[in-house]
């Protein structure tokens, strides 16, 4: 507020008590009239001589004076002016930047006393391919926690490799629990929620097996750390619908779209995860596809009320349409269309069967696994020869992709799932591409490239038909990089993996080539994946009820 004399301060402020009431003109007889005229002349000389002597700035009484900020008539406590917000460059972004793990520099205090200064949530994403643990730190300045920093571990391999020996694959996570026993404090272990979320992999491998290798987790956990399992659903495998719109949640928490404070008309991004054993798409149809048809309903429509606004998203998980898993159906399909034409021949003293596969580069081979049906498996040499290609790779995926199939609620995408038309539904949004999306992608154009205004599908089915063509072409586009070299020739399905990655955006969901798209890893040090959005719903809905 101004220093006016006029300024009146707003009725519902909590920095003052406003002055009400005051004592009338005294009555006096007219015997007093000369003692009173001197009075009054002592006390104008007295205040004209303490205004001229004291202190003062532009002769304007400030909001203190006219109302001082003495207690709250409502609290009956001191109101103190409210906290300026931190230097960005104090937030803390780490444990090792953090002056205090047991305090926050938002505030000094909690929201509310039921609740800790600062709380810290664990969730360990038991993945296909490894497991991962996000420790993260949010502080709880507010009516709900605010997410601070998190710390991030990984190991190898995921638990769905230790089928048969679950007490093995509950003991592979105490790497990942000891990193959370060093961050943690300890005054706030015992409030700190911990959950195991196993996706793909362990979806695959069977009820009885899977089962067996969760329950022996579960007691692991209670049994040998201090941490706390928030509810009976904490140690599972997580529904695919959750997974894709929880990454939904932390790329468009992290990018400041759906926040309370998010700036107005701020669109959230699309998203596309790409893991080993499924891949998800989310997005919020834009207003006017909203308006005019919005959603069927079905499984793929998911209501979310986050940040104070309710949102009606798309979302499909398709399990068996990962990369590892996409690879396999490549490969098996090869197999298959080679038996189909000529017998086996042997081409090596191992008395390995060699077959030609489109979809490694040129010049490459690999050993690959075929699962029989009499469940055996059977090994074969995979090789690019002269043949692999793009587009030679790509008619194989039409195949895999299977978009013929039978589509019950139209429209459909492919494998006969119904999904919105995207020229319609989601016409100019944003894409963020997530995980391996990511890894395959950002080394053969730089990590500083994955957000470039000039980034495309096509730039995928560019790389795809170079790397495909072999070690030739790397060298004219990658021989000044050896790290990318190196990769290229240790991965001989690095060709398989960019042209499902195209065939899944242009022949699956249908994008337009020229559609710009962005990759993504982490947002300001952060994790991107569905794990924030998954322990931002579990601090918000749990009751924390310890003090450090």
């Amino acid at each position: 507020m101004a220093n006016s004399l006029f300024a009146m301060p707003s009725r519902n402020s909590n920095n003052y008590e406003r002055l009400e009431g005051g004592m009338g003109p005294a009555r006096h007889s007219p015997s007093k009239k000369l003692q009173w005229k001197k009075l009054a002349i002592a006390c104008t000389t007295l205040i004209a001589l303490v205004w001229f002597l004291s202190p003062r700035g532009d002769g304007l009484l400030s909001d203190d004076d006219v109302y001082p900020p003495t207690t709250d008539p409502h609290q009956n406590i001191h109101t103190p002016e409210p906290p300026s917000p931190p230097n960005p460059q104090t937030i803390p972004t780490s444990p090792e930047t953090d002056p205090d793990p047991l305090k926050t520099v938002h505030c000094a205090a909690p929201h509310s006393s039921a609740s800790p200064l600062v709380q810290y949530a664990l969730m360990i994403d038991a993945g296909s391919t490894g497991s991962r643990i996000h420790i993260y730190k949010f502080h709880n300045c507010g009516p709900s926690p605010v997410y601070e920093y998190e710390v991030f571990k990984q190991i190898q391999p995921g638990l769905s490799s230790y089928a048969g020996n679950p007490n093995a694959a509950a003991q592979s996570l105490d790497v990942l629990l000891d990193e959370a026993l060093r961050v943690v404090p300890a005054s706030l272990r015992g409030c700190t929620p911990v959950a195991v979320k196993a996706t793909a992999g362990l979806r695959l491998l069977g009820a009885q097996e899977s089962t067996e290798i969760l329950n022996a987790v579960e007691e692991h956990l209670v049994s040998a750390y201090p941490f706390i399992l928030p509810d009976r659903d904490a140690v599972a495998i997580m529904d695919g619908r959750d997974e894709g719109v929880y990454a939904w949640i932390t790329a468009n928490y992290l990018l400041d779209t759906i926040r309370p404070d998010s700036p107005a008309g701020v669109a959230p991004y699309a998203v596309l995860d790409l893991g080993g054993g499924s891949t998800q798409i989310v997005f919020e149809p834009e207003r006017a596809a909203r308006e005019e048809a919005g959603l069927k309903d079905g499984e793929h429509k998911y209501g979310l009320v986050f940040g104070g606004t309710t949102r009606m998203l798309y979302q499909h998980s398709y399990l068996g349409y990962g990369l590892k898993s996409a690879r396999g159906s490549v490969h098996r399909l090869v197999e298959f269309m080679d038996s189909v034409r000529k017998p086996y021949t042997n081409t090596d003293e191992e008395n390995i069967p060699r077959i030609s596969n489109p979809c490694l580069a040129q010049e490459t081979t690999k050993e690959v696994e075929i699962p029989q049906a009499d469940g055996e498996k059977r090994t074969v040499l995979m090789a690019g020869e002269d043949i692999g290609s793009f587009e030679a790779c790509k008619r194989v995926l039409e195949l895999v992709m299977a978009k013929d199939a039978v589509c019950e609620l139209k429209p459909c995408s492919f494998d006969g799932v119904y999904q919105p038309s995207l020229l319609d539904a989601f016409p100019t949004g944003k894409i963020l591409l997530l995980s391996y999306f990511y890894d395959r992608i950002t080394p053969l154009i730089g990590p500083n490239a994955g957000s470039h205004p000039g980034l495309t599908i096509s730039t995928i089915s560019q790389l795809a038909k170079q790397v495909c063509a072999g070690p030739t072409s790397w060298k004219e586009y990658w021989e000044s990089d050896p790290e990318v070299m190196e990769e290229l020739e240790g991965r001989p399905e690095w060709c398989l993996d960019l042209t499902f990655m195209h065939a899944l955006l242009v022949l699956g969901y249908e994008f337009s080539e020229t559609r710009g798209v962005e990759l993504g890893k982490k947002i300001g040090g952060t994790e991107l994946g569905w794990c924030l959005g998954a322990t931002i719903a579990m601090v918000s809905g749990g009751e924390v009820r310890c003090q450090a």
